[in-house]
This record gives C-alpha cells, structure tokens and sequence, in this order.
C-alpha cells in the first residue's frame, strides 16, 4: 500500500491526511509538538470552506460547533456575503481549536493517529521514495514513504529542508493577539476601531473571555523576541486609552504583516500546503481557509498518483492551480494593510472604498475574492463553468431526492449525467474503478453561480473530487472530449 507521510497535525495537515485515507492511501502524521496546545489563531471559516467541508459530509458538526455571522470585510470595511448563490452565505464563527478538533476526529475514523512529539529533521529522497528523519522522545527514527507533505507552518522545516526558496516582503507593521479576560468589558464588540496610533478589537467569541488584537504601524517587532500580557496591555493602553481590565490570559501572540510564497509547491516528492507554502497578514481571514482548501485541491491528486491510478505530472497542476490563488491573497492583504494605516489621507480613501462596496458589482467582487467562491482554475476553454466550482443542485434520482455535494462524500470523481443522451456513461468504460457514475434530473433549468450570474444547467459534466468541473456537455455530449477530460485528471483507461 501507498504511504504518504504528513508533517503538521493542524487543520491542513489533519484535512490532507483525512482525504487520504478516504482514497486509501496509508498516512504518517507527525508533529513536533507534545500535543494540542489550545490556540487558536483562526476564528471562522468561509463559504467555499464550508462547501468543501459540506463535499465529504462534515457540516453538521461544524454547524453545530460555531455560530453563523455576517462579518466578511475588506480591512475591516464590511461586506455582504447575504446574496452569494451558495448554501453558507456568512461566516461561521469557529475557533481553530474546534477546528483541529472536528477534523481530528473525523482523520481518526479513517484510522489516521497523529504522532506526536516527532520533529522532522532531514529528508532524502531518490527516484523510490522519500526517507524521513525525524527526532523523538526515544530518539531518532526513520520514516520511509512514496511522498512527503510539509503542512509545518510558515517556519517550515520541510520547505527548508527540501531547499525550496520562500521569498517575499518584510514585515512593516506588528499586531498581537491574546485570549483574556476582561474586568470591564465594552458594552459591545469592537472590531479594527481606527485610532491616532492604529486599531484594536475586542471580540467575545465564546462566554467568559475576549479575543483582544492591536495592530500598530509606526514599527516593526523583533518577531522571536518573548511576548506575554504586558506587552498587550501596554499596546492596547497605547491604542485604545484602556485595557479594559484585563487578566487572566490563556495566550499572547505577536504576528505581523510578512508576506512570502514558496518558490514552488512540489520538489520531486515532497510538496507543501498551508503556511509552510505561503504566509501573509491574516486580512479577512483568509488563512486557513486557503490552507485548507491546498489540503482539498492536493488530497485526490496525491492518492491519484500514489495509488497508481495517474502519472507524477498530474502533481504538477496543484502548483498551476494553486500558486496563484495564494498568490492573490498575498496580494488583497498587502493592499488591505497598506488600507488599515491610520491619517487622514487613509481615512479619506477608506471612505471611497467604503462607498464603492455599497455597489454590488464591487461588493461582488471583494466578496467572491475573500469568500473563495470566484476562483477558476484553468482546466479547458469553453463552458463558462469548466474550472469554477459546481454548486450543489438540488437533484432527483431513482433512489430519491439528494444535494449534489452529497454525491462526493466518498471524495471520488463524479461523472453527472442530467440529459437524455446516455453516450456520456458509456464512455466511462475503464475509468468505472476510479469515477461514478450518477443519473439525475434537476428541477431547475437555470443556475447562479458567482461572478458569472445565470447560466444553464449542462447535460452532462465530469466534477473532480474536490468540486470543480472539468469537462461539460450542453447538449449532446462529445465523447471523444470526455475521455480526453478522465485521461488527464485521472488517468489512463483500463482495459
């Protein structure tokens, strides 16, 4: 059997070994850490997060564990994510904690066990194989594996030991964040209150404690130095005039605006997901949903490939997918910091900005940028929905009515076929062992998807498993097109 082994037990690497194993592929999941540490840097997730959770049948747990809010911003200018064509239309309030927790439980259900206090400490790789060292209580070990996946963070040791270069931009700002209590809270939340010398929050994420952030720009922190509840208090005092009688902490953290992106996201056989392949200011909160959405997009090639169902090339298109997806959010924070500056020349384009999103096409646009839903990869010409996510249609089947997201649980290809011409199924011959097949009808004619608006629903369309359409017919389906389309994200027919 396949192994892969998986540096990071966040929610990337958690999301990456679950997919994993649901396509059988054998998973090592180590991290240098002794264990759960509490944290949480994140604090909500996005609707095509929520979508690709919803795709393996996660929801309901996460639904259960968070609180859905209206609270999608462009550096802290609100936006609307009300009119989106998507079942999660806001953000769920969540901790990263909780996160890890549900994802934890679901990679344990498909026989995945993190271990522990297990550094990754060299790599060797050849034509074979990747052998891993790694550092434990008891000493040190060695791992063998057919690929390796660094999902360690922005200090990664993989992307280093692998010499994958990370450039980017310096740090120009410096924020801290700490989880306190507060003695005389403020009657309501506070969110990026601009002031002379920056801005502070004050958020009550879950009853009995406050999420306290401050972002300073007039200099730059030594990012190793210590930083504890002093620290804090004093920026907060610096910022806000009060620190609210704060106490009692449960962690302090220092970040900042540094923005970099691995050179390249795979080296032979070791790759990267998450910070270890690109880290930037947590504007909009972007950060683990592109993590775990890395995750999603690798996950199915990496079984493909290692389960020997596809050639190595097909790990080449998680680079050409998702490099310049980071790539643009490296970019929206650059400019959503350079937008949180205080003065009055800030304020008075800030008010522009502020004034542009009431416009819909504008809110449209920064709303689908941040929430995720715009993004189009370049999989074919063609059909306006070929490299876009398929939105989850209510459908008919013998079987009974069912949610299209629910047809890939299994994190299998699905090959829909909606129309009257069965030519399409046929065609599947030799691909059945690693694409279903799905006969439906859709209720409706017409479906919105965003940023391109009202389109007609296909006859036919082949979904990758992480959601994404990469072959459509319209009408009478091209069959010649359709193997083209399996041979290149799934591999070579069987005979």
């Amino acid at each position: 059997m396949a192994t892969v082994a998986v540096a990071g037990a966040g929610p990337v690497g958690l999301m990456l070994a679950g997919e994993l194993r649901l396509a059988g592929i054998e998973v090592v999941l180590v991290d240098r850490l002794a264990g759960r540490t509490g944290e949480s840097r994140a604090g909500g997730i996005h609707p095509r997060t929520m979508e690709v959770l919803d795709q393996r049948g996660l929801m309901a747990e996460f639904l259960a564990a968070g609180r859905p809010i209206q609270a999608g911003h462009f550096s802290g200018l609100f936006l609307d994510f009300s009119g989106f064509a998507t079942r999660y239309p806001y953000t769920l309030a969540i901790m990263q904690a909780a996160v890890e927790r549900l994802l934890e439980e679901r990679a344990a259900e498909l026989g995945v066990r993190v271990r522990w206090s297990t550094e990754v400490t060299d790599v060797h790789q050849d034509a074979g194989g990747v052998v891993v060292t790694v550092r434990t209580p008891d000493g040190t070990e060695r791992l063998a594996a057919d690929y390796l996946v660094g999902c360690d963070g922005g200090r990664s040791s993989v992307r280093k030991l692998a010499g994958i270069g990370f450039p980017g931009t310096p740090a120009t700002m410096t924020a801290l964040l700490g989880d306190v209590e507060l003695a005389e809270p403020p009657a309501e939340p506070v969110f990026q209150k601009r002031r002379e010398h920056g801005d502070f929050s004050v958020l009550d994420f879950e009853p009995g404690w406050y999420r306290v952030m401050t972002n300073e720009y007039d200099h730059v922190a030594d990012r190793d130095a210590p930083v504890d509840v002093e620290d804090l208090r004093r920026a907060l005092i610096r910022i806000a005039g009060t620190d609210y009688g704060m106490h009692s902490p449960r962690w302090v953290s220092r970040y900042s605006d540094a923005a970099r992106q691995a050179e390249r996201y795979r080296h032979g056989r070791v790759l990267l997901a998450g910070d270890a392949a690109h880290i930037h200011f947590p504007a909009g909160g972007q950060g683990l949903n592109l993590g775990v959405q890395d995750a999603m997009n690798l996950g199915w090639k990496l079984a493909m490939v290692a389960g020997g169902h596809a050639p190595e090339s097909l790990l080449d298109s998680y680079h050409a997918e998702r490099y310049p997806v980071a790539e643009r959010v490296l970019h929206n924070t650059r400019a959503q910091t350079v937008l949180g500056h205080p003065g009055a020349h800030t304020e008075a384009l800030r008010d522009l900005v502020r004034e542009l999103i009431d416009f819909d096409e504008v809110n449209g646009y920064l709303g689908g940028m941040i929430s995720a839903l715009d993004i189009r990869y370049r999989v074919a010409d063609g059909h306006p929905l070929l490299g876009r996510r398929m939105p989850d249609l209510d459908l008919k089947t013998s079987a009974g009515e069912v949610r299209l997201y629910s047809l890939l649980h299994g994190g299998r290809p699905v090959l829909l076929h909606l129309g009257d011409h069965p030519e399409s199924a046929a065609a599947l011959t030799g691909w059945d062992d690693r694409v279903d097949v799905v006969a439906a009808r859709c209720p409706d004619e017409q479906m919105n998807v965003p940023m391109v608006g009202e389109i007609a629903v296909p006859a036919a369309c082949l979904i990758r498993p992480d959601g994404y359409l990469v072959w459509t017919a319209e009408d009478e389906p091209d069959t010649a097109s359709l193997r083209d389309a399996l041979t290149t994200w799934f591999g070579a027919r069987r005979c």
